[in-house]
C-alpha cells in the first residue's frame, strides 16, 4: 500500500527544491549566465528530480511492481500500470535524462537546455508530484452523506 507519510515527504522536497529554483532564477533565464546561479538551478533540479525517481519507485513497490532496470523506466512502468499519464512520464524521462547528464557529465550541460528547463518544463514535475497525490486515499469527509 502506498505510504502517504513517504508520499508527502518526497513531494515536500520537491516542492522545497522548486521553490528555491525560483527563488534565485525568478523564472528569468537570464539569471542563469551567473555561474553561481547556475549551479544553485542544478543542485536543487536534480534533488527534486531524484524525489520524484524515488516517489515513482515507491509507488511501483507500493503496487507490488517489479522495479524496472532503470531509472528513466520507473515512468513508463508507472503509465504503463495507469498510475501516471503518458504525457507526464514522458516528461518525466526527459527530466530523468537531464539528472543523468548532470551526476554523470555536468561539462555536458548546455545553458540553452538550462533556460528551456527554468521556463517551460518546472511545471513538469508539479504535474508529477499531482498525479501521484491523486493515488493517496482521500480523507473521509465530515459532510454527512444524503
Amino acid at each position: 500500500m502506498i505510504d502517504p507519510d513517504i508520499v508527502l515527504a518526497k513531494v515536500a522536497i520537491i516542492q522545497r527544491c522548486l521553490d528555491r529554483i525560483r527563488s534565485v532564477t525568478h523564472l528569468d533565464p537570464n539569471r542563469l549566465e551567473d555561474i553561481d546561479t547556475q549551479d544553485i538551478f542544478v543542485l536543487n533540479l536534480q534533488r527534486a528530480i531524484q524525489a520524484a525517481i524515488d516517489l515513482g519507485a515507491h509507488t511501483l513497490a507500493s503496487q507490488g511492481r517489479d522495479m524496472p532496470a532503470t531509472l528513466r523506466e520507473i515512468f513508463v512502468a508507472l503509465a504503463e500500470q495507469g498510475l501516471l499519464s503518458s504525457a507526464v512520464a514522458r516528461a518525466m524521462q526527459n527530466m530523468c535524462g537531464f539528472r543523468n547528464i548532470a551526476v554523470h557529465d555536468y561539462r555536458k550541460l548546455s545553458l540553452d537546455v538550462l533556460k528551456s528547463i527554468l521556463v517551460h518544463h518546472l511545471t513538469d514535475l508539479e504535474a508529477y508530484y499531482r498525479e501521484i497525490l491523486a493515488l493517496l486515499p482521500q480523507p473521509p469527509s465530515d459532510q454527512p452523506v444524503e
